[in-house]
């Protein structure tokens, strides 16, 4: 019996040990994960932020600035010089003498290139390089003149006349309130909150407390409710989108504004809303948030990570209590153990991204469940791998 008794004791004392071993292990992760994720991104993409496919068609787009802000935020936490020189080599390729964007075109009105203009004044804060000043003033010059719906909400597009989408908030407002904070601009703050509030009257559903994707104010889009304007369904990754907006905005947005508040509450209510939507088996979220596990639905990973950034970033800054890191934390090791595949050599493979989504066009998005997941995924998209590291840095910030 004694000797049973040792074996039992034994063996416990084993159990607790490689627990305690693989905890330590998950800490030591959380804390050197997000330089392992920038070095593996830098080592597939060493010359430029662009697809394979785009390497002879470079083009200023809102894909490389989600990513080079990411490493910007890496070389905050670092300090090392070699994050700081990939993104100031990514946009000098872009940025002449007189401050002009190369394959930029304003008069397109399309917002989701006013998104890389964050990084221009970041590189401008350290450098005091004018140029990138001048292209910053260039992004503003589009918001300034950007057609607007009628009740004054920026167009997501001009392609898309009186509609705004959720991607939009994140594509101009954190550069407009980094610029506004910048240059002493506090006008803008004002037009800034009232675009947050368009959204939250026109696109927030009542029952759930989420967002829908997008809102025609002419009604005459076909996936548009003939009576509310919204588009039909709840997707993952727009919402995410307008989540990081919330949160990033916040980062410029003065707490004597009366609006701040507003902004703050906003953040905090539509948290404890997509925290309810999270799949109990993955710890992760879907493709159309709210169909969970309907036929042809999948745990998508852009959005997930978004949702794990936002919920991380808002615990650090204090908007959100320690629920929410939490969750962060735990959804990101479900996220690294099931969704992130490594090759023979090493290398890591975000799954699970969808590609791309949208309303309207050619051809025709219309909004349904069945468009949404029908759309490509892949591995490795950069709209899931910017936040992807930006959780990686904000769950590092976290101490136990």
């Amino acid at each position: 019996m004694i000797k049973n008794l040792c074996t039992v004791i034994i063996l416990f004392f084993i159990s607790n040990f490689a627990l305690l071993a693989q905890d330590e292990h998950l800490k030591s992760t959380r804390e050197s994960i997000h330089k392992s994720i920038g070095d593996n991104f830098i080592w597939l993409y060493p010359d430029t932020v662009a697809y394979p496919t785009e390497e002879k068609s470079y083009r200023w787009n809102y894909e490389q600035g989600l990513m080079l802000y990411a490493f910007w935020q890496l070389y905050q936490v670092t300090n090392e010089e070699e994050y700081f020189d990939y993104i100031k080599k990514n946009i000098d390729y872009y940025i002449e003498d007189n401050g002009n964007i190369k394959t930029y075109r304003l008069d397109q009105y399309n917002i989701d290139n006013v998104a890389p203009g964050r990084v221009l004044l970041l590189l401008y804060q350290k450098t005091n390089d004018e140029r990138y000043k001048l292209a910053a003033d260039n992004l503003m010059k589009q918001l300034e003149s950007q057609p607007r719906t009628k009740s004054g909400g920026l167009w997501h597009k001009k392609i898309y006349p009186y509609q705004m989408w959720l991607d939009g908030l994140y594509m101009a407002q954190p550069f407009n309130a980094m610029y506004a904070s910048l240059f002493n601009k506090k006008e803008i703050f004002d037009d800034i909150a009232k675009q947050f509030d368009l959204i939250n009257k026109n696109l927030k559903d009542k029952n759930s407390g989420l967002y829908f994707h997008a809102w025609d104010e002419s009604r005459e889009q076909k996936w548009a409710n003939p009576e509310t304007g919204v588009s039909p369904n709840f997707w993952g990754r727009s919402i995410g989108w307008f989540m990081m907006s919330l949160v990033d905005v916040l980062d410029y947005f003065p707490e004597s504004h009366p609006q701040y508040k507003v902004l703050l509450n906003m953040l905090v209510d539509l948290s404890e809303s997509i925290l309810k939507y999270r799949d109990n088996e993955t710890l992760l979220w879907y493709q159309v948030v709210d169909a969970k596990t309907k036929q042809g639905n999948y745990i998508e990973t852009s959005a997930s990570s978004m949702f794990i950034y936002v919920m991380a970033k808002g615990y650090n800054k204090g908007y959100l209590n320690k629920k929410y890191s939490a969750a962060a934390q735990e959804s990101y090791d479900q996220l690294l153990e099931k969704y992130v595949r490594t090759d023979c050599c090493g290398n890591m493979f975000l799954t699970n991204v969808c590609s791309v989504a949208g309303l309207g066009g050619n051809p025709y998005r219309d909004g349904s469940f069945e468009y949404y997941i029908s759309e490509p995924i892949r591995e490795n998209d950069f709209k899931g791998y910017g936040p992807f590291l930006l959780s990686a840095i904000e769950l590092a910030k976290i101490k136990e």
